[in-house]
């Protein structure tokens, strides 16, 4: 008898295998064939078991053989560097150790090839906020997070903000014609219309066709957490070609919003698909799995991030042109750019996937907007195109304490008077987005004067944002 000693003695691998080898054995004795030739159809199974998948005894141990070889590729794709690539670190006294080791995990990734963390950074999922990562020929879902195209929008006016102490239209406005919050949604007559509605691409996949009926739902509203829609003052100190506009404090209108439920559920079925694919990629980078770009998800993914992206631009069109009609003013300049994508961009000489989770596209001449906070100035800048950061600047202030700490540790009292000292009304807004929970964005600014140019400041004056748990 054909025995397991004997199966491993020729070179048969431990586990169920043997067991099922040994059956389809058993059954070529009872049916009189000798073991040498037993033997040798055994050493053929072994070499080649796609072979044998058809066969009629040893079908299942082919199929055994061939998940244990496709599992020890996955193994060995999915194993990590054991040292990080290097990467360079802007404001590292300011950032908290867990964000950096998010980092250096994420080099470890056997598909990175660079990286870089802002001056905002602070702890993700997988990949920390304020992280930027490149890739070869991978796309992360988890490393642009579940606000697919998270970005800002700035629009300025011809009129002086002197106007926001005159006209209570401008905080109506604000108050009839944005909407905050996970499930919020415009119905009947309020929904918006926006030509992104149309694009093609809603009908490209399952998964996308079921997302256009949220989609339009939600056109024209904003999420919860740091999202906001503001009024406050945009200071040019000189000529600006680019913007178009002479040297003086105009009136502006800011948000800050994303892709809302599309993006979350896009993020979260490819992110679902990236795990299944790498079952055993490192725990502590398991939200980094990744799809190659050149499969089937992972042109997906491709596709429904960039319509993600579209659609969170016409969001933010449609809440501009919305608050700016009710309030009688028409926008003569903006400025807007995501936050949270990914980019084919080339990197040492070589294309790569551009990973931006929480950090602003800051390549020569290319303009962003890093805000502060809602008591907080802002900034419109201008990237210097530094390749040591992947032309990427800090998409904010970054928070300096958690949700959770700062609703422990702020007091109501405590938030409003450093917003009465900045001469800000807020509209809504919870505790856990108190000035006092973010860093000193000039502290920020600073940290990374060698990545961005400064063009003007925007200071907020009339914020709105989704109200505290609770209120009504």
């Amino acid at each position: 008898m054909i025995t397991g000693k004997i199966l491993k003695v020729h070179g048969w691998p431990e586990g169920k295998v043997i067991g099922r080898a040994k059956a389809a054995c058993a059954a070529l004795e009872a049916l009189g064939v000798d073991r040498a030739a037993i033997l040798e159809r055994l050493d053929a199974v072994l070499k080649e078991p796609a072979m044998f998948i058809g066969d009629e005894l040893f079908a299942e141990t082919a199929r055994e053989l061939l998940r244990r070889e496709k599992e020890a590729i996955s193994k060995e794709a999915d194993l990590l560097r054991p040292e990080a690539l290097p990467f360079q670190t802007w404001g590292l006294e300011g950032i908290d150790a867990g964000a950096v080791a998010q980092m250096q995990n994420a080099m470890r990734l056997p598909i990175s090839v660079g990286g870089a963390l802002m001056p905002d950074a602070h702890i993700g999922y997988g990949l920390p906020i304020g992280g930027v990562l490149a890739t070869k020929d991978a796309v992360i879902p988890y490393a642009v997070g579940v606000d697919i195209a998270c970005r800002m929008r700035l629009s300025i006016y011809s009129q002086s903000p002197i106007v926001l102490g005159q006209k209570s239209s401008f905080e109506k406005a604000l108050e009839n014609h944005t909407a905050f919050g996970a499930g919020c949604k415009w119905i009947g007559s309020q929904r918006a219309e926006h030509e992104v509605m149309d694009d093609a691409d809603w009908n490209a996949t399952k998964l996308l066709r079921g997302l256009k009926y949220k989609a339009a739902e939600q056109l024209g509203t904003s999420g919860t957490g740091n999202h906001f829609v503001e009024w406050g003052e945009f200071e040019l100190t000189s000529h600006h070609k680019g913007l178009g506009l002479e040297a003086g404090k105009y009136l502006a209108l800011l948000s800050h919003s994303g892709s809302r439920g599309v993006g979350f559920k896009i993020a979260n079925e490819f992110s679902r698909i990236a795990r299944e694919r790498h079952p055993t990629l490192d725990d502590k980078v398991r939200h980094l799995a990744w799809l190659n770009i050149d499969s089937e998800a992972g042109a997906e993914y491709w596709l429904s991030m960039e319509l993600a992206g579209k659609f969170a631009s016409a969001n933010h069109a449609v809440i501009h042109q919305r608050v700016a009609k009710a309030a009688g003013v028409a926008e003569i300049a903006a400025v807007e750019n995501h936050h949270n994508f990914a980019w084919r961009e080339i990197v040492e000489g070589e294309e790569a996937i551009v990973h931006r989770k929480g950090a602003t596209p800051a390549s020569v001449g290319v303009f962003g907007v890093i805000p502060g906070s809602m008591g907080d100035a802002g900034y419109v800048i201008e990237g210097r195109g530094v390749a040591a950061s992947l032309n990427s600047a800090s998409h904010g202030a970054g928070r300096k304490l958690s949700r959770r700490a700062a609703k422990k540790s702020i007091t109501k009292t405590e938030r409003d008077k450093y917003l009465a000292q900045r001469g800000v009304k807020l509209l809504g807004g919870g505790l856990d987005e108190s000035p006092q929970a973010y860093k000193d964005i000039e502290a920020v600014i600073g940290a990374q004067s060698d990545l961005v140019k400064i063009v003007g400041k925007f200071s907020p004056k009339v914020v709105r944002m989704a109200d505290e748990p609770g209120e009504v």
